[in-house]
């Protein structure tokens, strides 16, 4: 899978690692792993994220800098490889980067439907996260380069990517992955398990209260929505990064297929994270409002207000259940 990325990849003097906006587990976990096989093999590596690594992955960002782009730094690179997203407009600062001094672009990513817009894309929609492709690199190149920080990096991509190895986009490799890098690595799950999960402040808390006492069940109680408005979160001292793991609390309730944690964000509109434990995909729920992403997970976003948007997830979440009954 790797063979010519490999071959062209360590020719360059200096690459530049573009992680995808609004950051998570998977990308900022790929992202540092990457930067450090690359450095381990010779070559000089700068990691570019323009919102900065979260607080909960602060962990991994000791193994390796990632920082906000500029235009000075991004010059020095020979090449640009982006992780994660399958899209230029993705990677925020990459498409202007390219725009003022191009360079070659390669891309890996597990989503579904890619732009043709790389050098060289290397995608499989049927792995469970990028953190899983960037293991396949390591195991094609040279599988002893995995050190302690390589295998947490990693595994919690994995970790996060899979909700703990609960979704359906868990394979056997997968799991026999997560199984080299506790053995490679040399750690115990609950060490990345509490930097990820077991970090939360009190305000965070106090926003997951308020949060949890908007949800609304439509459609017999298939569908649930939550929703974060700037009121909240400025009346307990948070932020919208705070709200990593909402959806999973409306996505738990009994007779749920989808959940959408809905953040306000004003005048620039409402972005959501739409989850699935169904065969409803939201995959396709979420190109009808300007997003995309897995058929379990994805993300959207709507030009508001915010009951105008729940009015319309909702209308389109209400078609696509009707389609799914139907077809069975």
């Amino acid at each position: 899978m790797f063979k010519k990325f490999r071959k062209e990849i360590l020719e360059y003097d200096c690459v530049g690692i573009f992680s995808h906006i609004r950051p998570d587990g998977d990308c900022i976990g790929a992202q540092v792993a990457l930067a450090l096989w690359l450095e381990k093999n010779g070559v000089r590596v700068l990691a570019f994220n323009d919102d900065g690594v979260p607080t909960y992955l602060d962990f991994i960002g000791s193994y390796f800098p990632v920082e906000e782009s500029d235009e000075e730094l991004a010059a020095q690179c020979d090449a640009f490889v982006v992780l994660d997203g399958n899209a230029p407009e993705r990677f925020g600062s990459y498409v202007t980067c390219q725009d003022h001094f191009p360079r070659p672009g390669y891309m890996i990513d597990h989503h579904p439907d890619p732009v043709d817009a790389f050098h060289l894309s290397i995608c499989d929609s049927s792995a469970s996260s990028t953190c899983e492709l960037i293991h396949r690199l390591y195991h094609e190149h040279d599988p002893d380069q995995i050190d302690g920080d390589v295998a947490r990096a990693l595994y919690t991509g994995i970790l996060t990517d899979t909700g703990s190895l609960q979704y359906d986009s868990v394979s056997p490799e997968t799991v026999e992955a997560v199984a080299d890098l506790l053995r490679r690595g040399g750690f115990r799950p609950n060490e990345v398990v509490e930097q990820v999960f077991s970090n939360r402040n009190p305000r965070q808390l106090k926003l997951l209260s308020l949060a949890l006492d908007t949800i609304q069940l439509f459609e017999s109680n298939q569908i649930a929505i939550m929703y974060v408005t700037p009121e909240m979160l400025e009346k307990t001292h948070t932020t919208n990064g705070d709200t990593e793991g909402f959806v999973n609390y409306p996505l738990s309730i009994s007779g749920v297929k989808a959940a959408i944690l809905m953040k306000d964000l004003g005048s620039s509109g409402v972005k959501m994270s739409l989850r699935s434990k169904s065969d409803l995909d939201v995959n396709l729920w979420a190109r009808k409002l300007n997003g995309g992403g897995h058929k379990k997970a994805s993300g959207a976003w709507h030009p508001g207000p915010l009951q105008d948007t729940i009015h319309d997830v909702v209308r389109i979440g209400a078609i696509q259940l009707k389609q799914l009954n139907e077809s069975k």
